[in-house]
């Protein structure tokens, strides 16, 4: 009775309007603010004149005369649709062979039982603390050694030494919320492992499985170093890299094009978090769960 007494006192803080702003509203309203800001600023960018942009004149957070011109210069006088393309290939394949690489590490670290298993367990998990920077050195070498520079295959062969050890982590507590009985009775039944994890552990993991794909495509889209490093040609840059450095001519900042490469190289993200965001939180309460 006296913990319902002070849940209702707690909830009767927020009852006045000058609480609610100054505790709820105002906190909020600044965080947005900071948050959207960026993008807006990427929007206002995209579609003002270069007039706009060069003159000191004017509203700078405003647009009087917007236009399209950036994006049409960017769409049909650059290579970006080749740039996006390649970025979706190397995002779709990495995530999709991170995630077949993770489930099946999850699944045995987790249903085997052998020995040593949450040690590898932790071993993985500390693998993915590992900085890229470091990373990227002797995996130079290696790119070079099987001639794969300035190919595709370099960042779809590279990018999953960082994705694994998270999502393995991540499905690694999904996993652990699944009931082993239901195995073992499909054990009983005769079922084999495989048969276990595709019919009866996959469509139980979907939340993870989905918020595992979304974190490892997320880190591919905008992956920045290894793409840098290991891909010089134009053609096959992906869009975080070529859009710094395509349009940038020595000192000269095309900022019109730069912010509209930014702004679509960013939007498919964003669609993705907002029809898979129940999802992705989800699966990660359930890898935290434990």
């Amino acid at each position: 009775m006296k913990k319902d007494d002070n849940d209702a006192g707690g909830m009767s803080y927020l009852g006045s309007l000058p609480r609610r702003v100054v505790t709820l509203y105002l906190p909020l309203g600044v965080f947005v603010f900071v948050l959207l800001f960026p993008f807006y600023w990427m929007v206002i960018t995209s579609i003002k004149p270069d007039q706009e942009l060069l003159s000191r004149a004017g509203n700078p957070f405003w647009v009087i005369g917007p236009t399209l011109a950036h994006f049409e210069k960017l769409v049909f006088h650059t290579d970006y649709p080749a740039w996006l393309w390649n970025t979706v290939v190397v995002s779709v394949v990495s995530t999709f062979v991170s995630l077949l690489c993770s489930v099946l590490a999850a699944y045995a670290i987790e249903r085997l039982r052998f020995r040593g298993s949450r040690h590898v367990g932790l071993s993985i998990f500390l693998a993915y603390l590992v900085p890229p920077s470091i990373l990227f050195i002797p995996l130079a070498a290696i790119v070079f050694q099987l001639g794969l520079f300035d190919t595709r295959w370099a960042l779809i062969l590279t990018y999953p030494t960082f994705l694994i050890p998270f999502s393995t982590w991540l499905l690694m507590g999904y996993f652990r919320t699944i009931p082993y009985e239901l195995e073992e009775c499909a054990l009983i039944d005769g079922a084999s492992r495989l048969q276990i994890l595709w019919k009866i552990v996959l469509p139980l993991a979907v939340p993870g499985l989905i918020s595992a794909g979304i974190f490892a495509f997320t880190l591919s889209w905008n992956e920045f170093i290894y793409a840098l490093t290991f891909i010089s040609s134009s053609e096959v840059k992906t869009v975080s890299v070529a859009v710094v450095t395509e349009l940038v001519e020595g000192d000269v900042y095309h900022w019109g094009p730069l912010m509209a490469g930014a702004l679509l190289g960013s939007l498919p993200v964003a669609i993705i978090y907002s029809f898979f965001v129940e999802y992705y939180v989800s699966g990660l309460t359930g890898a935290v769960k434990e």
